[in-house]
């Protein structure tokens, strides 16, 4: 286990802190899904719609807090904060090279 991100996690932390939106969405694989306390989005436009409306087009913010990575998977929790919802959040995420193929919100 590493406790630190792999480069394609801190480049979506990023973005998100920028309310970059499209580095956000390019993040992930073409396939790629966000599960959001078991609401499932996927692929561009599905996560763009999602993301319009509860994170990035939120001004949503991550402050991390603890990172595990063990194998393809990393673990973040952050404080997130935006206009939509607050709080300890776990972001569970699954890379593929230098993508993102799922993001998991749960409670931190």
């Amino acid at each position: 286990m590493s406790t630190t991100m792999p480069a394609a996690v801190t480049a979506f932390v990023e973005a998100v802190n920028r309310h970059d939106e499209s580095t956000f969405l390019d993040a992930f694989t073409a396939d790629g899904f966000v599960d959001d306390w078991g609401r499932i989005f996927t692929g561009r436009d599905d996560i763009k719609a999602w993301s319009d409306k509860e994170f990035i087009g939120a001004e949503g913010t991550m402050t991390v807090n603890e990172v595990s990575t063990t194998g393809n998977a990393t673990t973040v929790v952050a404080d997130w904060r935006s206009n939509w919802a607050n709080g300890l959040s776990k972001f569970i995420f699954a890379v593929d090279g230098d993508h993102i193929a799922s993001m998991t919100i749960r409670e931190g």
